[in-house]
């Protein structure tokens, strides 16, 4: 099946690891345009090598910290210069934050979390919207969270900006809909990624359990709806993406796409 995505300019962001790494290779296997954004310029260029091979027409790197306001405008003029628009945005940045209970997180801790998950990406979309409304066709797609749903008692501040996702991912899908810009969000839960083998590294400290009991334990306490019994692969939440951006999802619009194995447990 033709998606329709050969020579489509997508910008990743987080796109030097995890889900990010596996949103950028699912679309350079349609022959899509990539751009690659990240901190660390030789993680993006070594993905960006995995891109070509897997079929990408171009790639540009972008090593920069989003968290800084003037990194949009460097993002933004960086793809442009070099393909004159952008045609999907896959806003996947973020961080977990410390695994702690609410009443010791610092209002710095929040912050941090706030400014990458949900203010950078609101300034990156602000930024990119009016390409898309010019050629009067987008597509915007948020990763969100289970958490966004279904919040754990730990982490407040993640799920939080993850639940803040969803609210804008739909009030965009109202305004620009018939513009010909499609937002819509995905949920992973329980993904195999480095962020959350660190946060399983964590769990094992502070439960003095192997890495394999740690992950065992999480399911157990945490994701007891997950029928698998699994973690989740980031391939399996690229090629949700892939479709999102795709012409075979010319009609969904501020929808939520779970990807979680069944783990939020509401219908």
């Amino acid at each position: 099946m033709d998606l329709g995505l050969k020579d489509k300019v997508v910008l990743v962001t987080g796109a030097s690891k995890g889900i990010g790494v596996a949103i950028a290779m699912a679309f350079s296997q349609e022959g899509s345009k990539i751009v690659l954004v990240a901190r660390t310029q030789a993680e993006l260029e070594q993905v960006a090598k995995y891109a070509q091979q897997q079929g990408a027409s171009e790639v540009l790197v972008i090593a920069t910290d989003l968290t800084q306001p003037q990194a949009i405008d460097q993002v933004v003029s960086e793809t442009i210069r070099r393909f004159g628009t952008i045609h999907v945005l896959v806003n996947n940045a973020g961080i977990l934050g410390r695994f702690l209970p609410f009443e010791d997180l610092t209002d710095d801790e929040w912050l941090q979390v706030f400014n990458l998950n949900l203010f950078a990406l609101v300034r990156l979309t602000r930024a990119i919207l009016p390409y898309m409304t010019r050629q009067k066709w987008g597509r915007i797609i948020n990763i969100s969270s289970e958490s966004g749903l279904q919040p754990d008692a730990v982490m407040p501040h993640y799920s939080a900006t993850k639940a803040a996702l969803l609210n804008l991912t739909k009030s965009l899908s109202k305004q620009y809909g018939q513009q010909g810009i499609l937002v819509n969000s995905l949920s992973p839960a329980f993904i195999k990624t480095p962020m959350v083998e660190a946060m399983l590294e964590q769990i094992a400290q502070e439960k003095r359990l192997g890495t394999q009991e740690a992950e065992v334990y999480f399911l157990k306490e945490n994701r007891p709806h997950i029928e698998l019994r699994r973690s989740g692969n980031a391939s399996e939440v690229a090629s949700a993406a892939v479709f999102l951006a795709s012409e075979a999802a010319s009609f969904i619009v501020g929808t939520n796409l779970r990807v979680d194995g069944g783990s939020v447990a509401s219908i």
